[in-house]
C-alpha cells in the first residue's frame, strides 16, 4: 500500500508498515541467526517506522489530535507494549517443543459433589517446551533441576572425586601444539558479517533488498521498474549503482556508501548512516536524511527543484551544477580515497552548499523565531 501511487496518508502507511518487522522477534533462533536479540530486534524495528511516525506528529500537530493520538498509540504498542512483553516472557527468544508434539495440559483435579463443572482448561502454550504435567511424574529438568538442587543444600550427592591422572596437566593425551591442519581448516571456512550474509535480490517482484555488503565497489541493479522500491541495509565501503527508476530508495544503517541513482518517484531516504554519498542522476521529488552523520548529495540539472528535508543530522552538504549545460555529470565514475566521486570539470560546479545545523530560537510575540546560523569567512 505504500508503493505505486503516493497516498495522502503515505506517512501513516509506512509507518505502520516498517513497524510490522518487529513481529520477527518470534524467528529468533540463536545469537547466529543472523538477528538482533529480541528485545533489541522489536527497538531497532520500531526505529525505523519512527522515522514516519514522526511525520504525522508535526504534521498533524496543530490539525487534528485524532492522527496525534494515533501516532502516539502506534508507538506505545511496540514500546513499552511489546518490547515489555518479550522481555517479561522471552528475553532469549521462544522456547520450541524439542519432540515437535503439541503440549498438553495437566488433567483437571475433580470437582468436590454438588459444585458446578468448571471451565474447560486454556490451551497449552505454543512456545511451552514440557508437557504440564504432575510433579511427581514429571521432575524438573535444566536449569530448574539445578536450581532445585541447589536450594536443597545436596550439590556434592552423586559427583565423582578427580583422581591423579584424570587432571590436565598428568594426561598424556592432550599436548599445547595446534597442528598446521587445523589453523587451514579454520581460515578457509567463510566468513560472514555479524549482522548476517550479503543479499542483491528481489522479493516478491516489489522490492530490492542490498543487505550486508563489504568493500563491494561493483553492486549493480539494471532490471527495475517503477513499482519497485530498493532497501539498502548495513552496507560497508560499498558502490550501488541502480540503472533505471524506481518508486523509493531507502539507504539505512550503511557506512562509507556510495549510491547512484536516475530517478526515483517517491523518495529517496537516509537513515541512520554515517559517511555516505548520495547522487542523483535524473529526478527526485524529495530527498530526506534522519540521524545521519556526514552525507554527500550530487545533484543533477534536473533534481535542483528537489526538497531536501534533515532532522538529527550533521555535516550534510550539498553540490549543485551549474554553467551552459547545467550537467556536470560527465565521464565515468571514478572510486578514489573517499568512495565515489564524479569526473567533474571545475569550471561548471558552482560549489558546495553545507545545510545548516545550528539554529537560533527567539521568543517574540508570543512564539518562537527560528533562524539558522549564518557562517561567514574564507
Amino acid at each position: 500500500m505504500t508503493e505505486g501511487r503516493r497516498s495522502d496518508f503515505f506517512n501513516h502507511l509506512k509507518s505502520a508498515g516498517d513497524s510490522l518487522s518487529a513481529l520477527a522477534w518470534i524467528a529468533y533462533t540463536g545469537k547466529d541467526c543472523g538477528m538482533s536479540m529480541p528485545i533489541a530486534h522489536v527497538e531497532e524495528s520500531w526505529q525505523m517506522a519512527e522515522f514516519y511516525n514522526n511525520k504525522v506528529l508535526v504534521e498533524y500537530r496543530n490539525k487534528d489530535q485524532i492522527h496525534v493520538e494515533w501516532a502516539k498509540a502506534l508507538k506505545e504498542l511496540y514500546l513499552p507494549g511489546l518490547r515489555d512483553y518479550v522481555k517479561s516472557h522471552y528475553p532469549l527468544g521462544p522456547v520450541w517443543s524439542a519432540s515437535g508434539k503439541k503440549a498438553s495440559s495437566a488433567p483437571p483435579k475433580a470437582p468436590p459433589p454438588g459444585a458446578p463443572a468448571p471451565p474447560p482448561p486454556p490451551p497449552a502454550s505454543l512456545f511451552s517446551s514440557e508437557p504440564s504435567q504432575p510433579s511427581s511424574s514429571n521432575p524438573k529438568q535444566g536449569m530448574s533441576a539445578v536450581f532445585q538442587e541447589i536450594s536443597s543444600g545436596n550439590v556434592s550427592v552423586g559427583l565423582k572425586k578427580v583422581t591423579a591422572d584424570m587432571k590436565t596437566k598428568n594426561r598424556t593425551d592432550r599436548t599445547g601444539v595446534v597442528s598446521a591442519s587445523g589453523k587451514e581448516t579454520h581460515s578457509s571456512s567463510p566468513s560472514f558479517s555479524k549482522a548476517g550474509p550479503p543479499k542483491l535480490e528481489l522479493q516478491m517482484g516489489r522490492k530490492w533488498a542490498v543487505e550486508n555488503q563489504i568493500g563491494r565497489k561493483n553492486l549493480v541493479i539494471d532490471d527495475c521498474d517503477a513499482k519497485q522500491s530498493v532497501y539498502i541495509y548495513g552496507c560497508k565501503d560499498s558502490v550501488l549503482q541502480i540503472q533505471g527508476k524506481v518508486n523509493n530508495i531507502t539507504i539505512d544503517k550503511c557506512t562509507k556508501m556510495g549510491v547512484v541513482f536516475k530517478d526515483v518517484v517517491a523518495a529517496c531516504e537516509v537513515v541512520n548512516c554515517n559517511g555516505v554519498e548520495v547522487q542523483c542522476q535524473g529526478s527526485a521529488p524529495t530527498i530526506s536524511v534522519d540521524n545521519t552523520s556526514g552525507c554527500q548529495l550530487y545533484l543533477s540539472k534536473d533534481s535542483l527543484g528537489t526538497s531536501i528535508t534533515t532532522a538529527k543530522s550533521s555535516e550534510i552538504n550539498v553540490l549543485v551544477p551549474t554553467g551552459p549545460d547545467g550537467d556536470w555529470l560527465r565521464g565515468s565514475l571514478e572510486l578514489v580515497s573517499s568512495i565515489l566521486i564524479s569526473c567533474v570539470s571545475p569550471s561548471n560546479i558552482e560549489g558546495e552548499h553545507s545545510l545548516p545545523q545550528q539554529y537560533i530560537h527567539v521568543f517574540k510575540d508570543g512564539q518562537f523565531e527560528t533562524t539558522p546560523v549564518s557562517h561567514s569567512g574564507a
